[in-house]
């Protein structure tokens, strides 16, 4: 279950997001149209052949004298070779596609598969059970769960969002972890797209919670709080008082720069304030702020080129306002640890998609500067001072 895996073709989001068991002639229906569609170009050649020979073929009838009665055998001789290469290709079409839609047609692409944890597989009585008849890849990944939280909003005793269907299956989270650049680069394998990478396969088991679940998740995402504290290059996820996830990230330039998407000098720090996540961005376009650029194709720390990786972003307002200092993946986590980036908090892949799904929009979200730390074995620890005690102008 969960297993990930990399793919050379996908279906449209319209298509995947049906693809259930409670309605699996859908996917066999999307799957043929997608066949059939594939196969009529190679019926290309033998339609012309029939365009031409239905204008040559004698058709004989008893009085062709009239030029109006030639005219109706001429429409009544096309209408009968067009009926007929209809059938033909229709019931060749037919048989070429016949066993398609029992399984996806199989990758060029190396396939990877990883383990899930087996202590991340719900094991809750659920309020209902949705086994997947086609793989879901990353770029379909957000309209199969609309779908289902559409579906599923007017039938459970509870309101029903994607961040509450992910975390009541934690072993989603780990497929989509795993489709981070720089795992699958350490097991040898080049991903230049990770939407094309396959996070939920066809047979896996997607759980939707009982109420009494479903109300102790609520729960717990409404006593969430991301803590960000930026000598210290940490974030947190706090939940009831207890952190239970901390990820290195970076920060903010100690510097000011020209920036064009500001249109003037701008203190590239990143700024201290509590708030809440105000808005998120599931499908991120990308502009360099400092000259304007639009851009889809970011260099690796391993000096690749790979297409910049559709992973959420999500936006706080703190202090009552939106300034777009943004929590988002970078491509490259070398930077991670430093002061480095024009404001935003950046984290490695991996752990951006654990971050967004564990910070829905209200998620109450604190960055501080606190140069003085209580590490694991209790000892306080005074942390480097990396906007030189400039903090009252940082809030100025």
């Amino acid at each position: 279950m969960g297993l990930l895996r990399a793919v050379g073709t996908q279906q449209s989001p319209r298509e995947v997001a049906y693809l259930t068991a409670r309605r699996p002639v859908f996917g066999h229906i999307a799957t043929n149209i997608s066949c059939l569609t594939a196969r009529l170009a190679a019926f290309q050649p033998l339609i012309r052949i029939f365009s031409k020979f239905q204008n040559h073929v004698p058709f004989h009838v008893t009085d062709i004298s009239s030029p109006k009665v030639k005219d109706m055998n001429l429409k009544s001789k096309q209408i009968f070779l067009t009926a007929s290469l209809t059938i033909f290709v229709s019931t060749a079409l037919f048989l070429s596609c016949k066993n398609k839609a029992e399984k996806p047609p199989q990758s060029n692409i190396e396939k990877v598969e990883t383990i899930v944890p087996k202590d991340t597989i719900p094991t809750f009585p659920a309020f209902d059970t949705v086994v997947l008849s086609y793989d879901v890849t990353i770029s379909c990944l957000f309209d199969f769960l609309d779908t289902l939280v559409a579906h599923y909003d007017t039938l459970a005793p509870y309101p029903v969002s994607e961040h509450l269907l992910v975390r009541a299956n934690p072993w989603l989270i780990d497929s989509l972890e795993n489709t981070d650049y720089y795992r699958l680069k350490e097991r040898g394998i080049f991903n230049f797209d990770n939407r094309l990478l396959v996070v939920m396969h066809e047979g896996d088991t997607f759980f939707i919670p009982n109420e009494t679940k479903a109300r102790e998740l609520l729960r717990k995402m409404e006593n969430t709080v991301l803590d960000i504290n930026i000598p210290e290059f940490k974030l947190r996820i706090i939940e009831n008082g207890d952190t239970i996830h901390t990820f290195p990230v970076r920060v903010g330039q100690n510097r000011k720069r020209y920036l064009l998407a500001t249109d003037r000098v701008t203190d590239l720090r990143t700024r201290t304030g509590t708030g809440t996540i105000d808005r998120i961005s599931k499908d991120p376009f990308f502009r360099d702020p400092v000259d304007g650029r639009m851009f889809n194709i970011t260099k690796r720390d391993d000096n690749k080129k790979t297409r910049m990786p559709l992973i959420p972003w999500i936006e706080p307002k703190l202090n009552g306002q939106r300034t777009g200092q943004m929590i988002h993946p970078t491509s490259n986590p070398k930077s991670v640890g430093k002061a480095y980036s024009n404001g935003c908090v950046g984290t490695k892949e991996a752990d951006a998609w654990r971050i967004y799904y564990y910070a829905p929009l209200g998620t109450k979200v604190v960055f501080r500067y606190d140069l003085e730390v209580i590490n694991e074995q209790g000892d306080t620890l005074r942390l480097k001072d990396i906007y030189k005690n400039s903090l009252t102008s940082i809030d100025k």
